[in-house]
């Protein structure tokens, strides 16, 4: 232990830098493990000196994370649907003093939409298996298998998974982190309302150019119960929406595609709220009023993915991995290759492969993001039409292909695979509208933790003036919810360049050392 306490600080030395731990590899690959066992080595030998127990703090937060940001895909049962930069804090004796940690681009649509095979985030399965319980009978919550948002994907089980059991470890993490029994069951109300949300029956009327949800809806019941809000306004705000012109305010009807789009948008804000907010008590409780001396950060993000359908979150997500590329192959080859010319030793320069020209093609001036943005302003922008204009701007890039049968699709040559994205649903994922009225009803939730998810940064009351949760700043690399039809507000794709911006600009301010996972087969199977 000695030996491993004195290999912590030699670290830490070197170069009197902090010091980052890049884990990467293909969707499941061992990321999230490796993270674990990274974590779990530096909590062990930089225990506190104090009584505080900041190490089992910051080993909670895993189950907790897995929970309500993992799910099971294709290619992985516990897949990080979520980046996270976790920075372990040390003192000037090398012992841990607390940790924060920063998210980046949760998977929202995984909440109302899972493909073949594919379950949504584990929370709600673990909620549903302990839905029996007496303290959640007022929950209104069946077997999984009963519930639209929990269902698609065909089996609800995972081979090997006990989600009652884990959902016990998952609690007993919440009580660990300081998280209150009442604020507890707050989270799981909010979660079972999301699931009685997508239960609604939607009626359409007029050819479908209006439409309704029955007062006598059980989930519509639930959902507002749950939530603490007023039922007839969710039932008329649900299927209306309020224009505003230069002359007047007026309402109209929503179309059934309207509606069903809007009510899915509505349980994604709910459920990304509520994973912010997750975020954020965590990192409250992992906070530390000491000096921090040095810190190791440990980056756990979502691994390369190629899938039969491919749409805005893996574009991310491999966005997000050729810049973690590039950033391994500056550190690696580039920097390393110097170091050994300065020093004079005889060597063969290696031949590496640059992506910064696929780079460009996503994020330089009037490349696949910064035109995604143009479309999404434009009133009637399309899919259809963006597509063109990546086919118009972008037919002679060298990383960009048109498929031969297809005129919405495109395909991109990406460092580690080819990969073809369908372009429906890029605008509206990028635009993340959410309607105002729906989210005015939330903010007068009869139930303070509730209604706290929903305010504006600028509007917010300090714990002093309101009982319940002080409401306090989103630390996640995401920006908080601002109104809804503001036209000022920041598309996703946007608010990611940023955020990858600063995770760079993090992890080149400290010394980088890489972990490599390899995945040996598709099949999920152990040693094979």
């Amino acid at each position: 232990e000695a030996q491993l306490s004195l290999t912590l600080v030699v670290w830490l030395c070197r170069d009197e830098k902090n010091q980052s731990i890049i884990v990467s590899g293909e969707s499941g690959a061992g990321k999230t493990v490796s993270a674990k066992y990274a974590m779990r080595f530096f909590a062990t030998v930089g225990g506190s000196a104090s009584e505080t127990n900041i190490e089992a703090k910051v080993l909670a937060s895993n189950p907790i994370m897995e929970a309500i940001g993992n799910a099971k895909t294709t290619r992985n049962d516990n897949s990080s649907r979520f980046g996270k930069y976790i920075q372990i804090g040390f003192d000037k004796r090398y012992h841990i003093i607390g940790a924060n940690m920063r998210t980046y681009l949760l998977e929202k649509s995984r909440v109302v939409f899972q493909a073949e095979d594919e379950r949504n985030y584990h929370i709600f399965y673990q909620l549903c298996a302990s839905s029996s319980l007496p303290e959640f009978k007022d929950l209104g919550l069946t077997r999984a298998e009963d519930f639209f948002y929990t269902s698609q994907g065909g089996d609800t089980s995972i081979d090997g998974v006990d989600d009652a059991d884990d959902f016990e470890k998952t609690r007993h993490a919440f009580t660990l982190l300081g998280v209150k029994e009442s604020h507890q069951m707050t989270i799981f109300r909010i979660i079972a309302a999301i699931l009685h949300l997508g239960n609604l029956e939607i009626e359409g009327e007029r050819d479908g150019e209006a439409c309704s949800v029955s007062s006598e809806d059980e989930h519509l019941s639930s959902f507002c119960s749950l939530l603490g809000v007023e039922q007839s306004q969710m039932q008329h705000w649900l299927c209306h929406r309020k224009l505003v012109t230069t002359a007047e305010t007026y309402v109209k009807n929503m179309s059934l595609p309207q509606v069903v789009n809007a009510r899915n948008a509505l349980a994604k804000h709910i459920y990304a709220q509520l994973f912010s907010w997750i975020v954020q008590h965590i990192n409250r409780s992992l906070h530390s009023t000491v000096r921090q001396h040095s810190f190791i950060g440990v980056l756990d993000i979502y691994g390369f993915e190629t899938f039969e359908v491919n749409s805005f979150e893996q574009f991310c997500i491999n966005y997000a991995n050729e810049k973690l590329q590039q950033q391994f192959n500056s550190h690696v080859f580039k920097l390393e290759q110097e170091e050994y010319m300065k020093e004079g030793i005889p060597w063969t320069l290696i031949d590496f492969y640059d992506n910064q020209p696929c780079i460009d093609l996503i994020e330089a001036k009037l490349g696949i993001l910064d035109l995604l943005d143009e479309e999404c302003k434009v009133p009637k922008g399309t899919d259809q039409n963006w597509a063109q204009k990546l086919y118009d701007r972008h037919a002679t890039t060298q990383h960009f292909q048109k498929p031969r049968m297809s005129n919405t699709s495109f395909i991109i040559l990406h460092f580690a695979d080819k990969v073809e994205y369908q372009s429906e649903g890029f605008l509206e994922k990028n635009r993340d509208t959410v309607y105002e009225e729906q989210i005015n009803i939330l903010k007068a939730s009869k139930y303070q933790m509730v209604a706290d998810l929903f305010q504006e940064e600028d509007a917010v009351p300090t714990a002093a003036t309101r009982k319940g949760m002080p409401r306090i700043n989103i630390r996640s690399a995401m920006p908080p919810f601002k109104a809804a039809n503001k036209e000022h507000r920041k598309t996703v794709g946007h608010q990611f360049r940023n955020s990858l911006q600063l995770l760079m600009e993090t992890l080149n301010a400290t010394t980088p050392h890489y972990v490599r996972c390899i995945k040996p087969n598709d099949e999920k199977l152990p040693f094979k």
